[in-house]
């Protein structure tokens, strides 16, 4: 499953009847620019790490997919340690969900390592 259907909700057999077509004319666009902008990515390599800490340090926020990663430990170890070191650099936070998504934010966000909604105990 790969993870935008993590995001918005995977199986199940869906239907056109299932979704709603927005038109943006109805919505006021008038207002101000964003102050920041949520990134999805894949890691499949080194070379993809430039651009995830690059929008970090812009003071974004990003949900990246490291699925291909699997089978090379070593470069995922050092793809998330370079990542939790931009975290740091920037005073953000960054977590790991699952085997398949990295998720980092920039200054000043923190990431709740518990699901809205699930029980103490």
């Amino acid at each position: 499953m790969g993870i935008m259907s993590k995001i918005l909700g995977g199986g199940g057999a869906r239907s056109t009847e299932d979704y709603v077509e927005l038109d943006l004319d109805d919505f006021d666009t008038a207002r101000g620019e964003a102050g920041m902008t949520v990134h999805i990515a894949e890691i499949g390599g080194q070379q993809d790490v430039v651009a995830i800490k690059d929008a970090v340090y812009d003071g974004d926020f990003v949900i990246a997919d490291i699925t291909r990663l699997r089978t090379r430990d070593r470069t995922v170890e050092h793809i998330i340690d370079e990542l939790r070191q931009v975290a740091r650099e920037v005073d953000g936070d960054i977590v790991q969900k699952g085997d398949d998504q990295l998720i980092v934010a920039p200054t000043g966000v923190t990431i709740a390592r518990r699901k809205l909604g699930a029980k103490t105990r």
